[in-house]
């Protein structure tokens, strides 16, 4: 993996920045997109027909919504392979959010088809649209130490923090925890919301002094202001936290690791889903909570509260 080429599947919200990025870093990429139209506007970044151009490159880089998609534009990519082997050492990068066990999987039919010429990565990234712009990233790589090191100039023209966290699908298993995390606070922090905007109180005046405090966070400072302005212009949509928590369901059932958070917050996003807002920004799960707490009864105002909370004391 010595030539600074490479190839990228997938340009929408956050491969688009984060091929941009490593063109931006004098590296050659040559990329395919179902639309075309983002080639307009990505420069340094030539556009392939189709996955299986892609097959001589040393990395190839795959920033799709999830495995199955995956296994879908690579299916031409690995026919090729089974017909004439690729370069020895060949390096295909997911770096989407994906199941841990699958893209263990996923590796072995890349062995095969590539008769063991090629190898799979799993890199998944946090940082949101804002990171993937800016170069931000933080990725998780799941890897022999030897294929990091060697893919590691790359990660970087995307992230600032890039780290090995073990063997194929330690990285997808660490991006599941982050989910975890992220979900359930933001999903909190909505929480917080609603109760204090049902209350009388200013959700910006909260999350003020929230963020002074034990509470404050990197999800309060980034959501947060979506959540306060209500504003679900998606950066993300918001259905893949579903599929992220279920990640780690699963994940936790293989181990024997108990996951309440997880078994919540699944549920919380399910519903957020059933109601249609799955392709909105993550910050919707406010009015998630919104939707559920219309349904119900106020049994009394604020200040009938405050009086018997004075009483109580």
């Amino acid at each position: 993996m010595t030539s600074k080429s490479v190839g990228f599947v997938g340009l929408g919200l956050m491969g688009a920045p984060m091929a941009g990025n490593i063109a931006k870093a004098g590296w050659k990429v040559t990329a395919w997109n179902r639309s075309a139209n983002v080639f307009d506007r990505l420069a340094g970044v030539r556009r392939a027909a189709n996955v299986a151009e892609l097959r001589q490159e040393d990395i190839i880089i795959f920033m799709l919504p999830d495995l199955p998609f995956i296994e879908a534009a690579a299916e031409d990519l690995l026919e090729s392979w089974r017909a004439e082997a690729p370069k020895p050492g060949t390096a295909v990068v997911i770096m989407s959010s994906v199941s841990p066990a699958a893209v263990q999987q996923f590796g072995q039919t890349v062995h095969q088809a590539s008769r063991g010429n090629a190898v799979v990565v799993d890199a998944p990234v946090s940082g949101g649209t804002a990171g993937a712009r800016s170069g931000t990233l933080a990725i998780m790589v799941g890897a022999t130490q030897g294929q990091f090191d060697a893919l590691k100039p790359l990660l970087e023209t995307m992230g600032t923090t890039v780290r090995r966290m073990g063997p194929l699908g330690s990285g997808s298993l660490a991006k599941a925890c982050n989910q975890l995390i992220v979900g359930t606070t933001t999903a909190a922090l909505a929480e917080a919301a609603e109760l204090a905007e049902r209350s009388g109180m200013d959700v910006e005046a909260l999350y003020e002094v929230l963020s002074g405090g034990l509470a404050g966070s990197r999800v309060l400072d980034i959501v947060g202001p979506r959540l306060s302005a209500k504003n679900y212009e998606p950066t993300g949509p918001a259905k893949f936290m579903h599929k992220d928590l279920g990640f780690v369901v699963f994940s936790a059932e293989a181990v024997g690791s108990a996951v309440p958070m997880a078994s919540a917050a699944i549920d919380l996003y399910a519903e957020l889903k059933r109601q249609g807002l799955g392709d909105q920004d993550l910050a919707v799960v406010r009015q998630t909570l919104a939707n559920l707490s219309d349904a119900i009864p106020a049994t009394a105002t604020t200040s009938q509260l405050a009086s018997k909370e004075g009483m109580n004391n």
